[in-house]
């Protein structure tokens, strides 16, 4: 049987499409995948994300313990209530999952993980814990909702109490705070402006029928994937796994080499992989031609071989199809992806396709 999230009757309530997401019962889509996209450019949309993983790591060796586990240094984070994006390695500096830290204090950082892989991970973060002063909490008395367009803290800010609201309103891209017993956070999947915003379950489907009474629009699995997609941001399963590091995956930016003396996890395989350098690369592809890109396709590059699309979808924004994916990396501005046995141009681009409802490749096709 599958999970479910304390959303669950509240989807299904909202005609919501469920579909088994790694175990989980979660919604495709609300009736039209294409409006709760262009919702969310435009205005607001919500998207129950309960099912991520939350994991807080405490104790005064949470600093040091993080700065082993991970790629990016936690020392970036320069105070309170500042998060930072990064990757898992393992040993081969192959990914073992993509997350968000936040720091809330000195001896307490929070981590959300990917739900597919959440007993992977939990397993890795308690081993690799062994010789640091840490504890591992998993917080499963908690919900997520991710409100998500650039409506979305104009829209959170109406159903929040006052003290929420006067913090909500101070925080900056990739900031966080707690505040009576929630954690809101600037983030996001989507490449718009927003907030996640972690719940005790026992209050979120209040919160959500809140959110719903001022106009936010549920929104599922299908809209999240074409808006990430959009914004140029990696799944986990596809975009990257272990068999790939963060050099081959449009993660280089992840990896923090200073100081030299930080042996995070996969450090020496990574510095190795570096020196030789990658022989692919991953990109952005806009499809030239009439048809849709989809995960699985080869893709021919003259006289270097071939790649394979990682993530492929129809861009409503842009209004083709676009994709994500892993080829030599000498290739040109043009390659050629078989479809139903037919060969078509397509561009090479640098990601993200679209940010804050902004075209940021050129539209000539």
């Amino acid at each position: 049987m599958a999970n479910k999230t304390p959303l669950f009757d509240a989807h299904v309530a909202l005609n919501g499409k469920m579909v088994d997401f790694f175990g989980w019962d979660m919604p495709l889509h609300y009736g039209s995948q294409m409006k709760e996209h262009e919702t969310v450019r435009s205005a607001a949309g919500m998207f129950d994300v309960s099912h991520m993983t939350i994991v807080d790591i405490l104790g005064p060796g949470a600093r040091d313990y993080l700065r082993h586990l991970l790629a990016n240094d936690v020392d970036k984070l320069k105070g309170c209530g500042q998060a930072l994006y990064t990757a898992m390695l393992n040993d081969h500096a192959g990914i073992m999952d993509d997350l968000i830290v936040y720091f809330i204090d000195v001896n307490h950082y929070r981590l959300v993980v990917n739900s597919a892989t959440r007993e992977k991970d939990l397993a890795w973060i308690n081993e690799q814990s062994h010789g640091f002063s840490v504890g591992i909490q998993e917080r499963q008395e908690y919900a997520m909702v991710a409100v998500q367009g650039p409506q979305a803290l104009e829209k959170v800010c109406q159903v929040l109490s006052p003290v929420k609201m006067d913090i909500a309103k101070t925080l900056s891209f990739f900031e966080c705070a707690e505040a009576e017993g929630w954690f809101i956070a600037r983030t996001g999947y989507t490449g718009e402006d927003g907030l996640e915003i972690v719940i005790p379950t026992t209050e979120v489907v209040d919160f959500w029928q809140q959110l719903l009474d001022v106009g936010v629009a549920p929104c599922g699995l299908g809209a999240r994937d074409t808006l990430r997609l959009e914004a140029g941001l990696n799944l986990y399963g596809q975009d990257m796994d272990e068999s790939v590091s963060p050099l081959n995956s449009n993660l280089n930016w992840t990896v923090a080499w200073e100081p030299q003396d930080r042996l995070f996890i996969g450090r020496a395989s990574l510095e190795l992989q570096k020196q030789k350098g990658v022989d692919r690369r991953l990109v952005g592809l806009v499809l030239e031609d009439k048809g849709v890109l989809r995960h699985g396709q080869k893709v021919m590059v003259e006289g270097l071989g071939e790649g394979e699309i990682t993530s492929g979808t129809y861009s409503p924004t842009m209004g083709c199809a676009i994709a994500l994916a892993r080829i030599p990396k000498d290739a040109g501005k043009k390659v050629s992806v078989e479809i139903r046995g037919k060969l078509l141009t397509a561009r090479v681009v640098k990601p993200p396709f679209v940010r804050n409802g902004k075209i940021l490749v050129n539209e000539e096709r």
